[in-house]
């Protein structure tokens, strides 16, 4: 079912601080920042030749990555994303088997203009989870 890997989440208390280290002392490509109000963050991504780093920061106290923010002062990985070829054949196969989809159950549009859902982290080891339509 899952595919490639789409992005590694990490929730950060500063962008700014975020995006120098990762371009200035690592040498990373780095994204413009974009808002994303509907998920209530902020985004940059991080390109790596194989895969991506997105840098999420809180667009207000409301946003869910706020919370975690409140619980991981300093940051932390927020969440994994895997490509799927049909999310919504993905979302239907995992409810059956038990798995708890977040929110109201229908893909919202994700940082990269595509249909996303997410994946209650007690039912995969610990880990939030997001699927993204390839």
């Amino acid at each position: 079912m899952i595919g490639r890997l789409n992005h590694v989440a990490i929730a950060v208390p500063d962008l700014a601080a975020a995006v120098a280290t990762y371009r200035d002392v690592l040498g990373a490509e780095v994204s413009q920042p974009v808002d994303q109000p509907e998920h209530g963050v902020r985004v940059v991504f991080v390109t790596l030749p194989n895969t991506k780093i997105e840098f999420l920061e809180p667009l207000g106290s409301g946003s869910p990555v706020a919370k975690f923010l409140e619980r991981n002062e300093a940051g932390g990985i927020h969440h994994i994303c895997y490509e799927v070829d049909d999310i919504l054949a993905a979302r239907d196969t995992l409810l059956a088997q038990g798995a708890r989809v977040l929110g109201d159950g229908e893909p919202k549009i994700g940082a990269h203009g595509k249909p996303v859902l997410f994946l209650h982290p007690k039912d995969f080891l610990g880990t939030l989870i997001e699927l993204e339509q390839a």
